[in-house]
């Protein structure tokens, strides 16, 4: 799809470029970091808030859970540190990441990994900052990424519409409209900390109202995707797995109506909350075997790219946070339903992230080290090289 190209190049090597001072390389680095580094930290806090709520006794998995968060925070706020100096050192490029279709939905990752790594904090953070600062960090964070993500289900829509020139589909459409739902899965973790009766009533319903902006906009889009594959085939190899995106909203969307089924009781009459309770399995349900389905096509779709020599991008982090959200969506089932099937499965799942997580982690970490990752598009010349020949 030509609508994507101008993407590629941010996962690719510089080519052909000349010796710079460190703070060339440095600027140069910063110039070509795009929102699309967020997927690394929402892949690694997903690894971390996954783990801790696994149905299994593993010895020392909530110790390195911790630990793995501890990273997707120190990860956070260095690459909150350098987008903000890419702003504002390069706001040429800045703007035309916004300007590019391919890149302006990532714009939805900064929002995820805000609420990502908050929710880790409640999760398996307090363990090791106490109760009272990860409350405090997490509704800072919560409150943070909850705006941004409406102001990006809002305004990158709107560019879409106005701006971007675009002759296909793409999964990546989603990441914008699916945040609410991170906040709507998410935001029940701090409803028992606010005062009884309307604080709770109205997070927790603020919470449902998220999930419900993200679940129609994710109909609308859902289609679109689908379309676009049927009628215009596979998608180019380093977009493959982009696929792997249309878990987040199913995945997630389960774990809410989990989560909204745990925090209900005590904070809403009980009519609404035993509707949440069994609304958690009527809906849940259902759609895990979609997302299990689209698993399989997806999974399909990459074997077949990589077979075509599909090589490692940052695309790759599209196999963490959205298998993550499926992980959690499958233990919240396991506990409502009390079957061991969806134990099994949130454990399988979460083996699966791990093992994509420590691929991508590798994989970008050796870029990063190289340069490689962060380095511009290589130079195309205008035209032929000339060449000498002799006749006669």
């Amino acid at each position: 799809m030509a609508s994507h190209a101008p993407s590629l190049p941010a996962l690719r090597a510089s080519a052909g470029a000349g010796a710079t001072t460190p703070g060339a390389r440095a600027t140069r680095s910063v110039r070509h970091l795009g929102p699309n580094w967020y997927a690394s930290v929402m892949g690694t806090a997903i690894v971390a808030n996954a783990g801790a709520a696994l149905p299994a006794d593993v010895p020392g998995l909530r110790i390195a859970c911790a630990a793995v968060w501890v990273l997707s925070l120190a990860m956070l706020l260095a690459l909150v540190a350098a987008r903000a100096a890419h702003w504002a050192r390069h706001r040429d490029q800045a703007r035309a990441h916004l300007m590019d279709p391919a890149m302006a939905p990532f714009y939805g990752c900064l929002s995820m990994a805000l609420l990502a790594v908050g929710g880790g904090a409640m999760i398996v953070g307090r363990d090791w900052i106490g109760l009272p600062a990860a409350v405090a960090l997490d509704t800072v964070l919560f409150t943070a990424g909850t705006v941004i993500g409406l102001v990006a289900a809002v305004a990158v829509p709107y560019l879409m519409v106005v701006h971007h020139r675009i002759e296909g589909a793409s999964p990546v459409w989603l990441l914008p409209v699916v945040a609410p739902m991170v906040s709507a899965a998410l935001g029940p973790l701090l409803v028992p900390h606010l005062p009884a009766g309307q604080a709770r009533q109205t997070l927790l319903i603020g919470c449902y109202a998220l999930f419900g902006v993200s679940l129609l906009a994710t109909l609308v889009m859902l289609p679109l995707v689908f379309g676009r594959l049927v009628t215009g085939g596979p998608l180019p190899l380093a977009l493959t797995p982009t696929l792997f995106l249309v878990l987040g909203p199913l995945g997630q969307s389960t774990t809410a109506a989990n989560k909204f089924a745990d925090t209900a009781a005590g904070v809403l009459p009980a009519p609404y909350a035993h509707g949440f309770a069994a609304f958690a399995v009527l809906y849940g349900v259902p759609v895990t075997g979609f997302a299990l389905l689209w698993l399989a096509l997806a999974g399909a779709m990459v074997l077949r790219a990589r077979r075509r020599g599909m090589g490692f991008a940052m695309t790759f982090w599209a196999f963490t946070f959205p298998v993550g959200t499926c992980v959690t969506g499958a233990e919240g089932l396991a506990l409502h339903t009390g079957l061991d099937v969806f134990r099994w499965l949130a454990i399988g799942l979460y083996v699966f992230l791990v093992a994509a997580w420590l691929v991508a982690g590798f994989h970008t970490a050796r870029g990063l080290f190289s340069g490689a990752l962060l380095a511009g598009p290589g130079r195309v010349p205008a035209g032929p090289r000339p060449v000498t020949v002799r006749t006669r």
